[in-house]
């Protein structure tokens, strides 16, 4: 079992009784989508305002709903094509907006290489969605790499939880470069085997 099976079985272990539940409610899967994007922006504003600890158990919530999306669109029957471009979208949108709020945290406390931290852990971040996007629609496995979305999410959530923002942010920008280059190097194994 390699790294990604073992996220989506640990996923699928935390959301099947929740999912059961939801399934009888009106709830759709965009609706969750649209509500942990919702709690995201909540936690994004906290982290501006340096309100670390509440920041950080919406962070939590904000994942949960993230891993309840979709599960609950297979649970259901009502996978689609848009609402998996729709949770992609706002999953970028969401780490973005807590990553942002960051950079303005840090700058309005003229603490400079910490903006900058934050900047770079955006980037690294979104490289690292990027490049599965990007492997996939060419085709190929993109799925790879030590430090996905659910570890960067539990990261940041742990470092706003404990007060300790620099020093999670330290972790997700090196590992989100380190998994990026993984990424790469698969798709580059790849496409050299074709």
């Amino acid at each position: 079992m390699n790294l990604a099976q073992l996220r989506d079985a640990a996923g699928r272990n935390i959301t099947r009784p929740v999912v059961g539940l939801l399934a009888k409610t009106p709830l759709t899967p965009s609706a969750l989508t649209w509500f942990g994007f919702t709690v995201s922006v909540g936690a994004a504003v906290l982290v501006a305002y340096d309100s670390l600890l509440a920041a950080g158990l919406l962070v939590l919530a904000a994942g949960l709903f993230d891993m309840l999306d979709g599960a609950l669109a297979r649970h259901t029957g009502r996978v689609s094509r848009f609402g998996a471009v729709l949770d992609s979208t706002l999953d970028r949108l969401s780490e973005a907006a807590i990553l942002v709020a960051a950079v303005f945290l840090f700058a309005t406390e003229a603490m400079v290489a910490a903006a900058v931290l934050a900047g770079a852990t955006l980037a690294g971040a979104m490289t690292v969605s990027y490049l599965r996007a990007r492997t996939e629609a060419l085709g190929l496995a993109g799925r790879g790499g030590l430090f996905t979305r659910p570890e960067r999410v539990i990261a940041l959530a742990l470092g706003l939880l404990i007060d300790q923002l620099i020093i999670a942010l330290v972790i997700v920008a090196v590992f989100s470069f380190i998994t990026a280059g993984q990424r790469l190097i698969g798709a580059w194994l790849q496409l050299k085997k074709g």
